[in-house]
């Protein structure tokens, strides 16, 4: 590859043929790496009409970092690495290619902020109100009775092993075996795992949407949780499902999918698993990231220091004043 003449456009359309192609990046990256490139592309043009790679300067930026200001530091966080991340690849690719993010050093702290976790009441309602609709729809609108009995195994699923979102609706029956009690998901980077299903209510509320889907199918790799064209289901549904039904719950907290995994993992170590094994469960690459669950809530915390603080052991005095 020659730098002079290559153009933004050609040397990002390179980088992406690579992530995807080369390196097998999830479909989900590779969207979000397009639309940040894309950012940074329009930006060069915009600030100092840069059209070749070469052009770009370490002052140009610094500029575009400024202008990510707007962004949640999270945010600006990822779109950073991700132009890190195409500039290292054309310093490997190309050899008269001087990397600009070389003189740029940058250091975004990010807010630790404590996911939102449901406790074991508050996931008690949402499953009562999810079975109870199921219920009311089974002698009414077949279609509203048949998602219903898929909300109620999507919640159960969700909560019961931990999943993200995006592993959920990726499933496939293939990745079923309901006589062995276990799931296979596909999470993060393409990494698999194997999550053992022991409660019989979540194996039931697979098996009914299982057995009430059949009309679109009953291949291998027909996915696991379908809308009613039998295409797989959107994350977006799943997001908005969720959000309504915790809503009917009565439920006041913004709750999305991943807060049933987040509250999936919190009772879990409350319950006192190991950590290291709440690590394979979700598919954590690093026990750093597991380790946001070891807050404890303030209603677990209260009882522990009431049922377990070693000063209840000691003497008792008693005031007079």
């Amino acid at each position: 590859m020659a730098c002079k003449k290559t153009t933004i456009q050609t040397a990002i359309r390179w980088f992406l043929f690579h992530c995807e192609f080369e390196k097998r990046l999830n479909t989900k990256t590779i969207l979000a790496y397009t639309t940040d490139l894309k950012q940074m592309r329009e930006f060069m043009q915009q600030y100092a009409n840069m059209e070749l790679i070469n052009q770009i300067t370490p002052d140009a930026l610094r500029a575009f970092l400024r202008a990510q200001a707007v962004y949640r530091a999270k945010t600006v966080k990822r779109k950073m690495a991700t132009v890190r991340a195409l500039f290292n690849f054309l310093e490997q690719e190309m050899d008269d290619f001087l990397n600009p993010m070389r003189k740029i050093r940058v250091k975004i702290k990010i807010p630790f902020i404590l996911p939102t976790v449901l406790s074991l009441s508050e996931i008690e309602k949402i499953l009562l109100i999810s079975y109870k609709k199921k219920n009311m729809k089974m002698q009414s609108n077949k279609q509203k009775y048949e998602i219903a009995v898929r909300l109620v195994a999507i919640i159960e699923l969700l909560f019961g092993a931990g999943l993200r979102v995006s592993e959920l609706c990726s499933l496939r029956l293939a990745d079923i075996d309901l006589n062995e009690g276990i799931i296979k998901v596909y999470g993060k980077g393409g990494k698999e795992r194997i999550i053992q299903i022991c409660q019989t209510p979540i194996l039931n509320a697979i098996s009914a949407y299982i057995q009430l889907s059949k009309k679109y199918g009953q291949y291998a790799e027909r996915s696991l949780f379908v809308n009613s064209r039998g295409l797989a289901l959107s994350t977006q549904s799943v997001r908005a499902a969720i959000k309504k039904i915790a809503k009917e719950a009565g439920i006041e907290k913004t709750i999305t999918p991943h807060t049933l995994r987040h509250s999936f993992a919190t009772l879990l170590l409350e319950e006192g698993v190991d950590i290291k094994y709440i690590q394979t469960i979700l598919g954590h690459s690093s026990l750093s990231t597991t380790q946001i669950y070891t807050h404890v809530s303030s209603t677990h915390q209260k009882l522990l220091l009431r049922d377990f603080h070693p000063r209840r052991r000691l003497f008792q005095t008693t005031s007079n004043n």
